[in-house]
């Protein structure tokens, strides 16, 4: 028996409403009108003769099916990019020295680099990770290739990939007492993050005092979900256990978090790829903003 072909351009717009949770923010992932992009998921569903998304007007979701669905369309278009690149761009290869902070969306971070190793199987990647104060040593000193590091205090350089707004932390059960100093779980300076956490309270002329000093920021979040403070760090540091702290009802209001790459200029051959790689797979995540 004879199927119809799944076309790409149905599955790519498919992907990109899923990942975005909206028709809207997916027909910029696309460059798409939001019109086509609908018209493309309501032809993907006449094809499949099933539904991918439960719509109403307020919310949008995928169905069973829908999630069956976006494992399958996710490999197919991984596997079409992997051959398209392969006749169309000359291979890459080598080694890449490449600094992580642990700024970057810790979450997702494995994956993106597990995803990046299959489409560029000829790059080796000798990764560090740590605080982005460390990582600009080592790429300053030559060690490093590129970092991936939070924009902010002396760091002004390199390409914005992602941006997120700053939140305050607590454990689900802490119990806030503003009769008394704010308890902070912070990193040693120096430390943006401890910084504008100062600064913050400062402004609004809240006591504090150090309830934890940590040397990572797993460190920091496993105290704060611990109970031992409240803390700053960008949303994606949610895990479970903890709670954000609203502003400006209980706490001063936070600016955005920026995350950089630098390095282009050292070693363009792998890290162009990588950036190229970064921004089409963060496109559909909340709180990314790609500088032009």
């Amino acid at each position: 028996m004879r199927y119809p072909d799944l076309e790409l351009d149905l599955l790519r717009a498919f992907v990109a409403v899923a990942e975005t949770g909206s028709f809207t923010a997916a027909a910029d992932v696309v460059h798409r009108s939001q019109s086509a992009v609908s018209q493309k998921v309501l032809r993907l569903e006449e094809i499949l003769g099933r539904r991918v998304f439960d719509r109403t007007s307020r919310t949008l979701g995928l169905t069973p099916d829908g999630e069956r669905l976006l494992v399958a369309a996710r490999q197919m278009l991984e596997f079409n990019d992997r051959v398209m690149r392969t006749w169309r761009e000359p291979p890459t290869s080598g080694t890449l020295r490449l600094g992580v902070s642990e700024d970057f969306i810790p979450g997702q971070l494995p994956k993106l680099l597990a995803r990046f190793g299959r489409l560029y199987p000829d790059v080796h990647i000798d990764l560090m990770t740590g605080l982005s104060c460390n990582l600009l040593e080592a790429y300053d000193a030559n060690r490093l290739d590129a970092v991936i590091a939070k924009r902010g205090g002396t760091n002004l350089r390199g390409r914005v990939i992602w941006r997120e707004p700053l939140v305050w932390l607590a454990s689900t059960d802490y119990e806030l007492d503003f009769t008394r100093p704010a308890r902070l779980v912070m990193l040693a300076p120096p430390c943006s993050y401890r910084e504008l956490m100062i600064a913050a309270l400062d402004s609004v002329r809240r006591e504090w005092v150090a309830a934890c000093t940590a040397s990572s920021l797993m460190g920091v979040q496993a105290a704060v979900a611990g109970g031992l403070g409240v803390t700053l760090l960008g949303r994606s540091f949610v895990q479970e256990g903890m709670q954000i702290l609203r502003a400006p009802e209980l706490w001063p209001a936070l600016p955005m978090t920026e995350v950089t790459v630098l390095g282009e200029d050292r070693a363009p051959d792998l890290v162009e790829p990588l950036i190229a790689f970064l921004s089409q797979s963060l496109a559909g995540h909340d709180a990314l903003a790609i500088a032009a």
